[in-house]
């Protein structure tokens, strides 16, 4: 059957001592058979050499052994006289039956031949389409496995690894693997497969040089693909590699990313001769992946840079809305400065950040915040250091009025206790803004790094929010001093022309009233007895100016209580409460005199609650607490009224809360309806 399918035919010299070979084999077995059966015509023997040799060699030799094979039949087993004839013509009928049968056998056995190799070839295109549908397949799934880690977007160093293994593995090589090429004729590895036996190639990260003939530098240099069918003749140290290896044929095609030339992807194979010619075509394949996946790759940083640029922008965003919340609702600036400290530490993610002040040639650190674990011997608020001492991050904010920063080594090099005491602290590098406030400079707000590497280049400019905002609180709390302080020495005038005037009055008209009275008392002792018309008039007369007299001692009490500055605020106090239509509970602590404008505004208060109190509420009762602290005056005022009272209702309540608030102290009113009312009053203690 082999000879049948073969393809082309054995040689002939072959074909002919088959032949022959047979001829002999065939004359044996006839004679053979004539012996057992003598008589018999065996001529049909001679056919199976002549079907052999014409399913082996075709046509021609088989009618050559057709003709020797009867010749050789006439010869030794017909009767001939010594001749190639024979003499009998029932021979001549034998042979002439022989010669067309074995022509007719021929031209079967050809037939035969020829449709056996159709039938053998159809066989072979099938098989080999479905090598070619399996390898295909093969090449698909493959690829389908590529493409789905490029899909779900992970590292890239996973698609080289798995894009190394899928190229060995489908296209059965001897090794795989991906090249990204550098600025300078040079390469990495950046995976690789190799069957077992190969030691001697490069491994993955190796860094290897393009020096020579091969496909990585035919790559680069074309951009093109490229093979190498035979190392034999190659040039340099990484031909030589190969040819140590045994590899013969290599075969590369080029990594392109957005354009541009990136790298190549190169397959090798230990088999003699060239690889397939698709080979480039299936590398191409797996090669665009790889592309997609650094492309994805880049893409996807850039995506995540900008989310976080726009996390920390949203993050710092919120660190300014919280600081200038407490900016606005007029916080003190030390609690400005220890949230900006915590602040800018948590935005920046630095080992610490303070915010410091200047003054007479001196730093003074007002608040730190956010002390990483690695920080030795960390700074406390209140810490003072020279400013003028050499060259450090303090003295260059001072003197530029700018931002400044120290790195590693200069943070090293700097002289004086404040970079002492920040290489103590253990910091690589420090940045700091200056605090402007009135266009001068106040201080200045600073962040330090553990970290070897110097911080990002945005932080001067992060740091400059918090730094306006420090600045706007410093400046917001002088101005609200200067308008407190100005409020209140209005109310210290008001209240002191309100004393000159009661004691105008009291010393002039009120002391006027009195002597007018008791001369006209003398007066009227000295009548005569029959004058009582007269002296009736005149006691009507100094009636009328007892009560004019009672009616300006009490004008003059409103206008400024004497009590106040005879017996002081307790004095007075009981002197309301002994006056007040509705009984009042006192509860005083008061061990000693108190500036004259918080007592003054302690009295008005009282007074002004105890008439309206007695004016609207209905209230039974009222509670009278004073108690006064280092710094400040407590007031607490309640009754068990109707309550409902509202400053916005134009009530004196009003008043009450100017007069508290130009002192700097704050008024609070609680009143329920059906539950009475209560205030309270905390009025500073600074001296007139």
């Amino acid at each position: 059957m082999s000879l049948l399918v073969h393809p082309t035919a054995p040689p002939l010299w072959l074909g002919l001592v088959v032949a022959a070979s047979l001829i002999v084999v065939e004359s044996v077995l006839v004679l053979l058979l004539d012996h057992l059966a003598p008589g018999s015509t065996f001529g049909a023997v001679f056919l199976l050499g002549v079907l052999v040799v014409s399913a082996g060699w075709g046509f021609g030799l088989a009618v050559m052994t057709t003709l020797a094979s009867a010749l050789v039949y006439v010869y030794f087993h017909l009767e001939t006289a010594g001749g190639f004839l024979p003499i009998r013509a029932q021979d001549w009928v034998a042979i002439a039956i022989f010669l067309p049968i074995a022509l007719l056998a021929n031209l079967l056995a050809g037939q035969a031949r020829l449709r056996a190799a159709e039938a053998d070839h159809r066989r072979r295109e099938a098989e080999a389409s479905r090598d070619e549908l399996s390898a295909l397949a093969d090449q698909q799934a493959a690829l389908r496995r590529v493409a789905t880690l490029v899909a779900r977007g992970v590292n890239p160093s996973e698609v080289f690894a798995a894009v190394s293994g899928e190229l060995a593995r489908c296209l059965n090589v001897s090794n795989a693997g991906l090249l990204r090429y550098e600025a300078d004729d040079a390469a990495i590895v950046v995976a690789v497969q190799y069957e077992p036996g190969i030691t001697k190639m490069p491994v993955a990260g190796e860094r290897i040089p393009l020096a020579g003939d091969n496909v990585g530098a035919r790559v680069l240099h074309t951009g093109r693909a490229a093979r190498i069918d035979s190392h034999e003749n190659a040039s340099g140290p990484e031909a030589a590699r190969i040819r140590a290896e045994g590899i013969h044929s290599i075969v590369g095609v080029p990594i392109i990313v957005d354009g541009r030339l990136w790298g190549s992807a190169i397959v090798g194979s230990r088999r003699l001769g060239p690889m397939p010619p698709d080979t480039e075509a299936r590398i191409a394949d797996f090669a665009d992946l790889v592309g997609t996946a650094i492309a994805n790759a880049a893409t996807r940083a850039e995506l995540q840079a900008s989310r976080d640029e726009l996390a920390v922008l949203a993050e710092q965003q919120a660190a300014l809305r919280r600081v200038a919340t407490l900016v606005a609702r007029g916080v003190s600036p030390s609690e400005v400065f220890s949230v900006v400290a915590d602040e800018m530490a948590r935005c920046l993610h630095s080992a610490n950040a303070s915010v410091s002040s200047f003054a007479n040639g001196i730093v003074t650190v007002v608040a730190v915040a956010a002390l990483s674990p690695g920080i030795k011997r960390a700074p406390l608020a209140g810490e003072r250091h020279t400013l003028l001492e050499g060259d450090n991050i303090a003295s260059r904010v001072f003197h530029t009025g700018r931002a400044a920063r120290l790195e590693t080594v200069e943070l090293q090099n700097a002289p004086g206790s404040i970079a002492a005491r920040l290489r103590k602290m253990g910091l690589r590098s420090t940045v700091a803004v200056p605090i402007i406030v009135d266009e001068r400079i106040w201080g200045m707000a600073a962040v330090g790094s553990l970290r070897p590497e110097p911080l990002p280049a945005d932080t001067e400019a992060r740091m400059s929010d918090f730094a306006d905002l420090v600045a706007t609180a410093i400046a917001n709390a002088a101005t609200r001093a200067e308008l407190v302080a100005s409020r209140a020495r209005i109310v210290a005038a008001a209240d002191e022309t309100r004393r000159r005037l009661e004691r105008d009055l009291h010393d002039g008209a009120q002391q006027r009233l009195v002597s007018l009275g008791l001369e006209l008392r003398v007066a009227e002792a000295l009548v005569p007895p029959e004058r009582n018309d007269l002296k009736e008039q005149l006691s009507q007369i100094v009636s009328g100016l007892t009560g004019v007299s009672e009616d300006l001692r009490e004008f003059s009490r409103g206008i400024h209580p004497a009590i106040l500055s005879k017996g002081g605020l307790g004095s007075a106090i009981r002197t309301l409460a002994h006056r007040s239509a509705v009984p009042v509970t006192l509860d005083i602590a008061l061990d000693r005199r108190l500036p004259k404008s918080a007592e003054v505004a302690a009295y008005y208060v009282i007074s002004e609650t105890l008439t309206n109190v007695a004016k609207h509420a209905h209230a039974s009762e009222v509670n009278v607490s004073a108690r006064a602290g280092d710094e400040s005056l407590c007031l607490v005022i309640g009754d068990d009224g109707v309550g409902g009272a509202d400053s916005r209702n134009g009530s004196g309540l009003i008043g009450l809360i100017d007069r508290v608030a130009a002192l700097g102290g704050h008024l609070e009113i609680t009143s329920p309806v059906g539950s009475g009312t209560s205030l309270h009053v905390t009025i500073p203690l600074e001296p007139d």
